[in-house]
């Protein structure tokens, strides 16, 4: 019996591009699908969690959103690349900079993912797994955004599980071990990618900066999305 469609995407098989780019707003898919790509197929509505697959510059692509958290994504980019199909996934966030080399706007491409989440337990590790990003996604996005004049740090990023942490010391402890940015979705991407033998990168944009409380009008973030959405299709 087949495995699609699945209880959260009601995608037909063939229907999902082999790159995926995942936001986790579903309407910045939309945005995605409207703006940057032609012969456009939408092929999720469950959960209103809106997927799409078209045309850029002669690749063919798709777009889907992840939903907010490690749980989410952790679904959706399972059933992604063990029931569809694809091969390379590539989330396009939003995240909090709290490194002090970045700031507002800077696009984060996340060599690594550090995590509060008990996420890796189920893989019954004989100790702590590391999760990173695809090499040659890495290297890819890299140097498509030297060529969009786009400015970028490479790095460490922290998935957590809270966005309201109770502890106020906690973004500090991961800064002093240079972590760049604080996301909640890559770790679990990256496991999920690593488990399947797939590829996957995680790009995100600085909104926002606690330390010091530089942040982005929503005008702002549009604008600022946009250079990473076209990083994210230069190297699909």
């Amino acid at each position: 019996m087949s495995n699609v469609p699945t209880p959260h995407n009601g995608a037909k098989e063939g229907e999902i591009a082999k790159t995926v780019l995942m936001p986790g707003d579903p309407l910045r898919a939309k945005f995605i699908a409207e703006t940057y790509l032609t012969d456009v197929l939408c092929f999720n509505t469950v959960r209103n969690m809106l997927g799409y697959t078209g045309m850029y510059h002669g690749k063919r692509v798709s777009v889907m959103g992840g939903g907010m958290g490690i749980p989410s994504v952790g679904i959706y980019t399972y059933e992604l690349f063990n029931f569809y199909g694809v091969e390379n996934i590539i989330r396009i966030g939003s995240a909090g900079g709290i490194a002090d080399n970045v700031h507002v706007r800077d696009v984060v491409i996340g060599m690594g993912a550090c995590t509060n989440s008990n996420y890796a337990a189920q893989y019954n590790l004989p100790g702590t797994f590391a999760p990173v990003a695809s090499y040659d996604l890495l290297k890819s996005a890299a140097a498509a955004a030297e060529r969009l004049n786009v400015h970028t740090v490479v790095g460490n990023v922290l998935s957590s599980d809270t966005f309201y942490d109770d502890n106020p010391d906690a973004l500090s402890a991961w800064k002093k071990m240079g972590v760049l940015a604080v996301e909640m979705e890559a770790a679990a991407l990256y496991m999920n990618a690593a488990r399947a033998g797939k590829n996957a990168l995680c790009l995100l944009t600085i909104s926002d900066c606690p330390f010091t409380g530089e942040s982005l009008s929503a005008q702002e973030r549009q604008t600022g999305f946009t250079q990473m959405m076209e990083i994210a299709l230069a190297i699909a």
